[in-house]
């Protein structure tokens, strides 16, 4: 009988046109693809908003790899929510304010921040959020959170940033053309402080791409604010996930989170000025 078999087999790689040795293979790709599914869902549990780029460098694998991976075992990517549209500023004629960096190459940090602000929809009335973001090092420096949209906002969430970097303030900050950022009140503290108004032209939001970016993971990675009972609750999930975006997320543009990039450029400052 066991020549018999010997010879079915033997018989059947002939058929098929491929060595016997070849029947008793058994591959290890598939198993090297599950153990790193797992590796996968694990990032994507805690990384809602990641897609195969931030996994492949999260994880330190080939992001052809990671997507080949994702597609074999149907892992998607959390769909974005629709961004909701900020109250227009309507019958207002374009700001005389320029956009000052157009084509600007910005190479420290302080040099230039972006700021923005969006809402958030909570039980039939809306919580406003505005950050001030530091374009070279995108860490998110400063914030501030209202139930209106006014210069009180946006002018609370600058003296923040300015406060958590120890009060020094950027050459230029930019923005929408808004009315929180028109206010001559705002342009008035900006003067103050000696800092140089920017603005995007109207209806132009990619002029304030780095803002928008921010907001579109911010909102998908935060979930519906209604999932938290109390305002407390919301401001806290709000806070922690600036936190998450500064100290964990990975930014594509840095290659490691902002805060982390931040670290390696005081690294470098200190090096150079004992190098000196």
């Amino acid at each position: 009988m066991a020549v018999k078999k010997e010879n079915s087999k033997t018989e059947l790689a002939r058929q098929l046109n491929i060595s016997r040795a070849s029947l008793y293979y058994k591959p290890k790709l598939p198993i090297k693809d599950l153990k790193l599914k797992a590796e996968i869902e694990k990032i994507m549990l805690k990384h809602r908003a990641y897609g195969h780029r931030r996994i492949a460098i999260a994880l330190s694998v080939n992001k052809k790899r990671i997507l080949r991976v994702m597609k074999l075992f149907n892992l998607k990517l959390q769909r974005k929510r629709r961004k909701p549209k900020k109250p227009k500023d309507l019958n207002q004629a374009p700001m005389a304010i320029p956009n000052l960096i157009a084509g600007t190459i910005i190479d420290d940090r302080n040099q230039v921040w972006a700021s923005d602000f969006t809402y958030l929809p909570y039980f039939g009335k809306f919580i406003y959020v505005a950050t001030i973001e530091d374009v070279f090092s995108r860490q998110v420096v400063g914030w501030g959170i209202s139930l209106r949209h006014d210069v009180n906002l946006t002018a609370s969430a600058l003296m923040n940033a300015i406060e958590n970097q120890y009060f020094l303030s950027p050459l230029v900050i930019h923005s929408d053309q808004g009315s929180e950022y028109r206010h001559k009140e705002y342009l008035n503290l900006l003067k103050s402080l000696g800092i140089n108004p920017s603005m995007s032209q109207k209806a132009s939001p990619w002029e304030n791409g780095y803002q928008e970016s921010f907001y579109s993971g911010f909102k998908l990675e935060l979930g519906h604010p209604e999932i938290y009972p109390s305002l407390g609750e919301l401001i806290e999930a709000i806070a922690y996930q600036i936190y998450y975006y500064n100290y964990e997320r990975i930014h594509l543009a840095l290659k490691c989170p902002p805060a982390v990039f931040v670290e390696r450029c005081q690294f470098e400052e200190k090096k150079s000025f004992l190098i000196k």
